[in-house]
């Protein structure tokens, strides 16, 4: 299991250790640095999972950093301060804060909420990897439906499958008899000619929505291959 990779920026070296140690014992990589212009250096180089940022420092304070840097990481941000006043609060939500915490804080509470906007940051990577999509074609891996402008294309279970046997492997190349054998199956009374069928009625679907691809690409010879680049001619 890869360890999450957690930033810290204080200007403050007791509480850095302090964070870095606890963290480290739920088994989180934790760098610590002491300075905006360090860590803008950091996060310009690095990945990170979480960023917890002070906000009193000399330099690029954390206000500025992050505003600087929120374009450019889409992690979470936790803002950690002495500054307990609501219009503080506020300030450093809009530029790009996702949590605050004040200044003294339970060691406990923070790896909460670390935990917190990591799951939840998970849920969000998860249900992206459920979302396949192609130029203007998208499946709901989930769902099981294919989209087309965003509008649902009405498919057969057979027609669903081949588009996304396609679609997950771009600019292969597949035969007629391994798209049958893929989607089908050995055992299947159907005939080759489905095959060619199915992708005559698939085109003709999206076509109707989307007139100027094809999507799924005629080798002649070879078979069929999803294309994004390929138009109708």
């Amino acid at each position: 299991m890869n360890k999450k990779k957690i930033l810290v920026v204080d200007d403050n070296e007791d509480i850095c250790l302090t964070i870095k140690q606890y963290l480290e014992l739920y088994h989180y990589f934790v760098e610590a640095v002491h300075s905006g212009s360090e860590a803008l250096l950091r996060i310009i180089n690095n990945n990170f999972d979480l960023i917890i940022l002070d906000i009193m420092m000399e330099g690029i304070d954390g206000m500025e950093l992050c505003s600087m840097i929120r374009d450019r990481v889409d992690c979470p941000i936790i803002f950690v301060s002495a500054k307990t006043l609501e219009e503080d609060k506020i300030q450093a939500l809009s530029v790009g804060g996702d949590d605050y915490i004040s200044k003294p804080f339970s060691l406990k509470e923070l790896k909460a909420r670390i935990d917190c906007h990591l799951r939840r940051e998970e849920r969000i990577r998860s249900n992206e990897r459920q979302l396949l999509s192609s130029k203007n074609i998208t499946i709901d891996l989930l769902a099981n439906e294919v989209f087309c402008k965003g509008v649902k294309l009405h498919l057969t279970k057979k027609e669903y499958e081949i588009i996304k046997l396609l679609m997950l492997n771009k600019n292969m190349v597949f035969s007629k008899e391994r798209i049958f054998e893929s989607v089908w199956g050995l055992d299947s009374e159907s005939q080759l000619e489905t095959v060619t069928e199915s992708i005559k009625n698939i085109r003709k679907k999206i076509r109707s929505l989307d007139p100027e691809h094809s999507y799924i690409k005629t080798l002649y010879g070879l078979g069929y291959k999803w294309d994004v680049t390929y138009e109708k001619g």
